[in-house]
């Protein structure tokens, strides 16, 4: 009988892409691979660690697998099991701890296990490491994250995740194309870039990422592409401009800005400062209009006082952004900012959390206003909610429709005109 294997995924759009990869690496004539809820032989928790609440769900996931069957074998692999492998090892409920790059051996781990008793760790120092692993999901047929760079220089004062994923990383231009290639032959027809700091691409191969982004357009197979999070002072002119003259790269980006007020973006130790940002959002605009920008915010920062925070808002305000995602502070071990004095309480971090929030979704309102009437591109999706399906514009605009097989991973031209109660369009 096969042995049955489940994977569960937490955190960004790169351990997704890294899970799909590891699963295909366990052959389908000895492992099935199931869902997670369902009884398994083994279960791997590809973690999270950006922030604290994040360890405890990757915990709670050991927990509820071993209920699920407790005779299961456990593996913790990731950012956590990279970060706090010893923490991870305390866990009774896992077997096998995996770091970022040996995660990628998982199939030799679990087939050749060196004890049956202790749980077993494996957990190379990352920040040495030069070893680029590609990656790309390939569970989804209409769409596929690609996975084109790793690891960061940047060492922000916030951030644990070089310690997690080690030094930036790529593989050459020719290289990543191939694997393009794979996926344009696949029925795949969206390909989402992924990675810790895309804009960083092919810099220590002597390439560029607008290089890069040049030749992917070529690839045939490949109706759309999205670029997804890039740095506002690697996010270049010249790479608006490609967007914006392209027939497959998707007007939406993905701009971390963290806080709107200089001071801020200093102590975090950001490289840029409001000033860029802004420019590349008047640029954008001036190029696309309809152009989706989402905008990443951190508040509650140590050293974020309320004039700090009255500045962020009063910048993001008069800012022609779509939305954002916002993350409250979580202090991180190995960090710069877990030295300074924290002048925000958990209080005034809630409430200043729920102001984002609110202005995001008055942001959003504003954007689809901004965008009712035109006619859009939507790829639907095969997932059946209710009886109903949905897709997604090339500006990320999420559509709605009942649901038909014949439209699933199409590409149907949609007046955005009719909004449902849950502020989705309607085809």
């Amino acid at each position: 009988m096969k042995k049955k294997i489940a994977f569960h995924t937490f955190g960004c759009k790169l351990n997704f892409a890294e899970t799909s990869t590891i699963a295909r690496s366990f052959p389908a004539s000895d492992y099935e691979i199931v869902d997670f809820s369902e009884k398994a032989d083994f279960y791997v928790i590809n973690s999270c660690s950006v922030t604290g609440s994040a360890e405890k769900t990757c915990r709670n996931a050991a927990r509820s697998a071993k209920r699920r069957n407790p005779e299961a074998k456990i593996s913790m692999i990731g950012c956590f099991s990279q970060i706090k492998p010893e923490v991870v090892a305390a866990f009774p409920e896992v077997d096998l701890v995996l770091g970022n790059e040996d995660k990628f051996n998982l199939y030799h781990f679990i087939e050749f296990p060196e004890s049956e008793r202790s749980t077993e760790v494996h957990n190379i120092n990352i920040n040495k490491t030069k070893v680029f692993n590609p990656a790309y999901s390939a569970n989804d047929r209409t769409r596929t994250f690609l996975k084109i760079q790793d690891g960061c220089d940047y060492f922000c004062t916030y951030c644990s995740i070089p310690h997690a994923r080690g030094r930036s990383r790529s593989a050459t231009i020719a290289e990543t194309i191939k694997i393009a290639q794979e996926i344009g032959q696949s029925e795949a027809r969206e390909i989402i870039l992924s990675g810790v700091n895309i804009g960083d691409f092919g810099r220590k191969n002597g390439e560029t990422f607008l290089d890069f982004l040049i030749e992917l357009e070529k690839v045939e197979g490949i109706d759309r592409i999205r670029i997804s999070s890039v740095e506002p002072e690697l996010l270049s002119h010249e790479i608006i401009d490609l967007v914006a003259a392209s027939q497959k790269f998707q007007p939406h980006f993905h701009i971390p800005l963290q806080s709107g007020s200089n001071e801020i973006l200093k102590d975090m130790k950001r490289k840029y400062r409001r000033e860029v940002y802004t420019d590349r959002v008047e640029y954008i605009k001036s190029k696309l209009p309809l152009a989706c920008i989402a905008a990443d915010l951190i508040t509650g920062f140590p050293t974020e006082t309320d004039s700090h925070f009255a500045d962020t808002m009063d910048y993001l305000t008069n800012l022609p952004i779509s939305y954002m995602h916002v993350f409250s502070y979580s202090s991180r071990e190995n960090t710069k900012a877990i030295e300074f004095v924290n002048l925000v309480s958990p209080s005034e971090k809630k409430y200043r959390s729920e102001q984002l929030h609110i202005l995001s979704d008055r942001k959003k309102r504003d954007f689809y206003n901004l965008c009712h009437g035109t006619q859009q591109e939507v790829l639907f999706e095969a997932q059946n909610q209710g009886g109903w399906m949905s897709g997604w514009t090339g500006n990320y605009i999420k559509v709605v429709a009942p649901f038909d097989e014949k439209l699933i991973n199409t590409i149907q031209k949609v007046e955005l005109n009719q909004l449902n109660l849950e502020g989705n369009f309607i085809f």
